[in-house]
C-alpha cells in the first residue's frame, strides 16, 4: 500500500485556528493614515475655496500634524515588518496588483506633499501664533525660516512651491482620498478572510479618516465659526459611516455563509458589546448628539466630542484589524 504526505495549513503556527500576525501597530498606521489623510483634504479644499484667511486653522496650523504622524505611522509600519531593515525595497519597484505597493508610494507621496504645505505657510504661522501669544510656537517658526533662507536649496524649493501652492492642493486632494481609501483596500484585498472581503471597506475607511481629520481641527481650532462649520461637517459623515456600517452588515448577512459567520462576531458574538455598545454608541452617536446640542445653542465643550470621535475612529481600526484575523472560511 503506498503512503500519502498530506501537507495542511492547519500545522503553520499562527495562521490556525486563526490568523495571529499583526498586532497593535497595524490599527495605529491605519488610524494615523486616515487622521493624516482627513486634515490634509480640508486644508487642501478649504484654500482652494479661497478661506485661507478665514480658516487659519484648517489651511495652516493643522497640517503641522501630518507630517509628524505620517512618519510615525511609517516607524510603525516598519516595526511590524519581519525584515526590517530592508523596508526600503518597496521603494524599488512598484508591483501593480499589490496593495501594499501601492500604499508605499502614495505614503511616501503625501508625505512629500504633507512637509511642502506648512513650509509654504511659515510667515503667516507665526503671524498667527504671535496674535494668540504662542511664544514657544513662535520661536520654533521663527528658527524653521531662518533655516529656509540659510539653505540655498531648500529655499528655492519652498519659494516655488508657494508659486505652485493650488497644484499641490490638488493634488493633496487627490492623493489624500487615495491614502484615506488604502486603510480600507489594504484590508480588504486579503480575500482569505470574509471580514475584510468587502467592497464598503474603502469608503467607510476613508469616511471615518475625514470625520477624524475634522474632529482634529474642530479641536485645535479658536474660531467659533470655523468649529461651528466642523461641526456640521462631522454630523454629516457621522451619518454617512453609521450609514455604510448598515450597509456593510447587511452586504455580509447576504452573503456566503463564511461571510454570515464573520458578521455573527458582531451580531451576538464576541465583539457585539465593543463595537456596538462602545463604538457606535460612544464613538460616533454620543459626540453626534453632542455636536447637535452645541449646534442648537448649548455649551458643549469641544473636546469631548473631538476627543470621543477620534477615540472611536483608533478603536474601530483595532476591532476590524482582531476580528477581521479571527474570521475565516471553513474547510
Amino acid at each position: 500500500m503506498g503512503e500519502k504526505l498530506i501537507v495542511s495549513g492547519r500545522n503553520i503556527e499562527g495562521l490556525y485556528p486563526h490568523v495571529d500576525v499583526w498586532g497593535f501597530g497595524i490599527p495605529l498606521y491605519l488610524f494615523i493614515g486616515g487622521l493624516a489623510a482627513g486634515i490634509l483634504i480640508f486644508a487642501a479644499f478649504f484654500y482652494l475655496k479661497g478661506k485661507a484667511n478665514e480658516m487659519p486653522v484648517t489651511v495652516k496650523i493643522s497640517t503641522i500634524i501630518p507630517p509628524i504622524i505620517i512618519v510615525l505611522g511609517l516607524l510603525f509600519l516598519i516595526g511590524d515588518l519581519h525584515h526590517k531593515m530592508y523596508f526600503w525595497r518597496l521603494m524599488t519597484t512598484f508591483e501593480v496588483k499589490s496593495p501594499m505597493s501601492w500604499g508605499a508610494w502614495i505614503l511616501v507621496i503625501v508625505l512629500i506633499l504633507s512637509i511642502l504645505w506648512p513650509f509654504t505657510f511659515l510667515k503667516e504661522m507665526r503671524e498667527f501664533f504671535v496674535q494668540n501669544n504662542r511664544k514657544r510656537w513662535v520661536k520654533w517658526v521663527s528658527w524653521l525660516e531662518n533655516l529656509v533662507e540659510k539653505i540655498g536649496f531648500i529655499k528655492k524649493i519652498v519659494d516655488y512651491s508657494v508659486k505652485k501652492r493650488k497644484y499641490i492642493a490638488i493634488l493633496l486632494i487627490i492623493f489624500g482620498i487615495a491614502l484615506g481609501i488604502y486603510t480600507g483596500i489594504l484590508l480588504s484585498a486579503f480575500n482569505a478572510r470574509p471580514l475584510w472581503n468587502n467592497s464598503v471597506l474603502g469608503l467607510l475607511f476613508l469616511t471615518s479618516g475625514v470625520s477624524t481629520g475634522a474632529a482634529a481641527i474642530m479641536w485645535l481650532s479658536n474660531n467659533h465659526e470655523e468649529k461651528q462649520l466642523f461641526s456640521k461637517i462631522d454630523l454629516g459623515l457621522i451619518g454617512i459611516e453609521l450609514l455604510l456600517i448598515f450597509l456593510m452588515f447587511l452586504g455580509m448577512n447576504w452573503g456566503s455563509d463564511a461571510q454570515q459567520k464573520a458578521a455573527e462576531m458582531f451580531l451576538g458574538g464576541e465583539f457585539t458589546a465593543i463595537f456596538w455598545g462602545i463604538f457606535v454608541m460612544l464613538g460616533l452617536i454620543t459626540p453626534g448628539f453632542l455636536e447637535a446640542l452645541e449646534l442648537k445653542g448649548y455649551k458643549v465643550p469641544i473636546a469631548v466630542p473631538a476627543f470621543l470621535i477620534l477615540f472611536g475612529g483608533l478603536l474601530f481600526r483595532v476591532i476590524m484589524v482582531v476580528a477581521g484575523q479571527i474570521s475565516t472560511f471553513t474547510f
